[in-house]
């Protein structure tokens, strides 16, 4: 029994945070795809960085488009649009086979547009466009300015993956935006069951935080919440994932063909040694809801996953973790606010540190010629 291929069987899908073109034309997606269950894919700066510059898979097309006398960022760009729609090409049999359910494929607006509503709109639609694929999924990261991006996006029919969600304050902002877009869409005679999004909830980097703080403590009911927040967090985030969208409100929509915005949990690489491997699959199994895992969780999960329903699992005491944590003056909520930041800050490091590579390589080509 492969654990991967039975997450489908409790409502989970599980998806690749990866992207990379050897693993395009090798064969290695495509496996994961019959052999493991995949059913989907994310990108983000990170990603691309390390795709781009750690490797030499992409020299003979940024030769080609040197060539042709591409700026850096037309050489990047076309570079990630050629892996996104080659992804979106192989996924297209599970996306017309789910019924637009599953099967796609996340690129992410620059994350220098982060505090950008306008910007952010103006690009995601273009890449949207530019791609030309129907299970093409636009990532937006959910900071202030990126809220009403996704009411707008969701509004023109556009699929969205809403990125870097830390806490139930931006969870709620996120579902809202969600339902208005799809008012919104429905008022201007749109479809909305060819509207898909998922928001994308992290998980470990909480814990990463959170257990900094309580180690400073030096207080044994600090020390009974290590490595707990992260679950804990996630598992109330999805009871009010459930109160939204099983609601008599939300069935109305749903009536007009809309689709529930899943939860897809984020970040689930351990990052504690002394925790699990599996930690953030296992403990966040559940109906509705996307794990998306980087290759090294696949392989841990392919291994010893354990399968239950298990973010239905412990409720009260998840609340009851996340109240300590409020007794010990813990402030979740501004600690969450600081990952965000951190990471709209991390993904714009890592988009630069590509930018300046591919311009090296461009500049050296070009001095090649």
């Amino acid at each position: 029994m492969n654990p991967l291929v039975e997450l489908h069987a409790y409502g989970q899908s599980f998806w690749y945070d990866n992207i990379r073109r050897h693993f395009l034309q090798d064969g290695t997606l495509q496996s994961l795809i019959t052999h493991d269950g995949l059913r989907g894919m994310t990108s983000n700066p990170s990603i691309f960085e390390k795709a781009i510059g750690h490797s030499d898979d992409y020299d003979a097309h940024i030769r080609k488009l040197v060539a042709q006398d591409a700026d850096t960022a037309a050489i990047y760009e076309a570079l990630a649009l050629a892996d996104i729609q080659a992804a979106c090409d192989l996924f297209a049999p599970l996306y017309a086979d789910s019924h637009g359910g599953d099967g796609f494929v996340s690129l992410e607006v620059s994350p220098h547009l982060a505090r950008d509503t306008a910007g952010t709109i103006a690009e995601a639609k273009r890449l949207f466009a530019a791609v030309n694929r129907p299970n093409v999924m636009i990532k937006v990261p959910a900071t202030p300015q990126g809220i009403p991006a996704v009411r707008e996006l969701i509004g023109s029919g556009i699929n969205v993956n809403i990125t870097l969600m830390f806490s139930m304050a931006h969870y709620e902002a996120v579902a809202q935006a969600y339902i208005d877009g799809l008012q919104q869409l429905l008022a201007n005679g749109g479809a909305p069951e060819k509207v898909a999004s998922v928001a994308s909830f992290f998980v470990s980097r909480v814990d990463t935080a959170v257990d900094k703080k309580l180690a400073e403590l030096n207080d044994p009911a600090a020390t009974a919440l290590l490595g707990k927040v992260a679950v804990a967090n996630s598992k109330v985030v999805y009871q009010r994932f459930k109160a939204i969208f099983h609601s008599e409100a939300f069935s109305q929509l749903a009536a007009a063909g809309a689709a529930r915005q899943r939860l897809l949990w984020a970040s689930t690489s351990t990052k504690n040694p002394n925790y699990p491997d599996t930690l953030y699959i296992d403990e966040l199994i559940g109906p509705e809801t996307v794990n998306t895992m980087p290759p090294e969780t696949i392989e841990a999960f392919r291994d010893h996953g354990r399968l239950a329903n298990t973010l239905e699992q412990d409720i009260d005491e998840a609340q009851e973790v996340l109240d300590n944590l409020a007794e010990l003056q813990i402030d979740l909520d501004d600690i969450t606010a600081h990952l965000q930041e951190d990471g709209v800050a991390a993904f714009a490091k890592a988009f630069d540190g590509l930018m300046a590579t591919i311009a090296a390589k461009r500049e050296k080509m070009t001095s090649d010629r």
